[in-house]
């Protein structure tokens, strides 16, 4: 039994073994599922803050436009308007007469207005909401 080979077990360790141990297989497959996890987590996340850093800037576009509006389709005086879009953003912009009598002696030379644009939409976690705030200064008023 001269040309027969010994066996496996009597074999020394590391003399013609090839591939790996079902040990080594496992731990690898482990290291592999757990690093895939921790990947669809990260992308996960940069989406969903990709998704609501793109509403508030929509949001913040949409506000910054219901200030524009005032003095234009939106009256210098005190009152409010709101209104939804079609992607469901729901504004408001509210007018107010900001008194200055308080802060400047005598009467003040113009009306002052505080203008706050406020736009807010629903997500999975809630109500978001930005809001934007001005003054204006109104026409002057005429003397008697």
């Amino acid at each position: 039994m001269r040309g027969m080979g010994a066996p496996a077990c009597l074999m020394k360790p590391g003399v013609n073994q090839r591939g790996f141990s079902l040990l080594e297989v496992l731990v690898a497959f482990t290291i592999l599922a757990i690093t895939l996890g921790v990947l669809t987590q990260v992308f996960s996340r940069a989406l969903n803050t990709a998704a609501l850093s793109g509403s508030y800037g929509r949001a913040t576009a949409l506000a910054e436009a219901g200030i524009g509006l005032v003095g234009l389709d939106i009256p210098l005086e005190p009152g409010s308007r709101a209104g939804e879009t079609e992607d469901g953003l729901q504004w408001q912009v509210q007018v107010s007469e900001l008194p200055l009598g308080e802060l400047l002696p005598g009467e003040p030379p113009l009306p002052a207005y505080l203008i706050t644009s406020e736009v807010a939409w629903e997500t999975a976690r809630g109500t978001r909401r930005v809001s934007l705030s001005t003054l204006r200064l109104g026409e002057a008023i005429p003397e008697s």
